[in-house]
């Protein structure tokens, strides 16, 4: 069936609304007692300890961990596309499987977003079929849909193990929240990168993050962390080679919000039946202009 049909159709727009230890003394305070080294040593322990606890890598992967117990979070976006377009997603983001629950913001009426790992709904302008939702599955032949979501524990996911990102130092972030400011700058087979740190992802989401960023060419993050340990803004700037994307992702309430859940069932319509029921409604049209003798739709071209 051609563009023009599917248009005049009216549907095909809602469906494609869519797509992160110190050093101890055994007895060396009492053996040291007096001499100074005991304090001297207490005081390379602390230096070490701090060290440690501002590692990038040490860092990321400790905030990885945390977030990923949280779950979800609040989650403010805006990007700029490679054409110069912003877009803006407001509401809760999941990970483990991705999700969110967000409103859509661009030059079109804003449009709110419900996705559970490939289910995506859409909620309608205006009912269709007596349903308010429609729902997709971007699942294709079996196989997942392999997509970047912009949560925080994917962001952090991106930095396990990167020793080129640097400590900054601590500051406010641009919202005056207390944080470690972390930066660096990879190519692509920096975030295909596997060591010990990315061991704390469970296989199958590495390989799904894997794949999920083999068409980035470069990535440059500034990334902020709370003294609570979780992420609370990453600024991005990645290009596919094709053109370049910059987001500000600002996120709060871990573990704080309600879990996303799907529309109610008798609310939704599903995209792949509203389009086999759109055809099976124009072939019938076109029928009846041909028996007619009146031509018929050009529904093959």
């Amino acid at each position: 069936m051609n563009k023009a049909v599917r248009t005049r159709a009216g549907i095909a727009m809602a469906g494609t609304a869519l797509l992160v230890g110190g050093l101890t003394a055994c007895g060396g305070d009492k053996a040291d007692a007096g001499t100074g080294k005991a304090d001297g040593g207490k005081a390379a322990a602390e230096k070490a300890a701090a060290e440690k606890a501002h590692s990038p890598v040490e860092a990321v992967k400790a905030s990885y961990l945390k977030t990923v117990a949280a779950k979800f979070a609040k989650a403010e976006l805006s990007t700029v596309g490679s054409d110069g377009k912003t877009s803006g997603q407001s509401g809760t983001k999941g990970w483990y499987p991705s999700s969110h629950d967000v409103v859509l913001k661009s030059d079109k009426p804003d449009t709110r977003s419900i996705m559970i790992g490939d289910m995506v709904y859409t909620h309608l302008g205006e009912p269709l079929e007596g349903k308010s939702w429609m729902s997709m599955n971007l699942a294709k032949d079996g196989k997942p849909g392999v997509r970047l979501n912009d949560d925080p524990a994917e962001y952090l996911a991106m930095l396990l193990g990167q020793e080129k990102l640097t400590h900054v130092g601590a500051e406010k972030t641009a919202e005056g929240i207390d944080a470690e400011h972390y930066k660096g700058s990879f190519a692509n087979a920096d975030l295909l990168k596997a060591d010990e740190s990315t061991k704390v992802m469970e296989e199958a989401n590495r390989q799904y993050l894997h794949e999920s960023v083999k068409h980035i060419t470069t990535f440059e993050v500034d990334l902020w962390i709370g003294k609570d340990g979780y992420p609370v803004r990453a600024d991005v700037v990645s290009s596919d080679g094709k053109g370049t994307t910059k987001t500000t992702a600002k996120f709060s309430d871990f573990g704080k919000v309600t879990p996303i859940q799907a529309p109610p069932a008798d609310q939704v319509v599903a995209f792949d039946d509203v389009m086999k029921e759109t055809d099976r409604k124009l072939k019938e049209a076109d029928k009846t202009l041909r028996d007619a003798g009146m031509g018929g739709l050009d529904l093959d071209s």
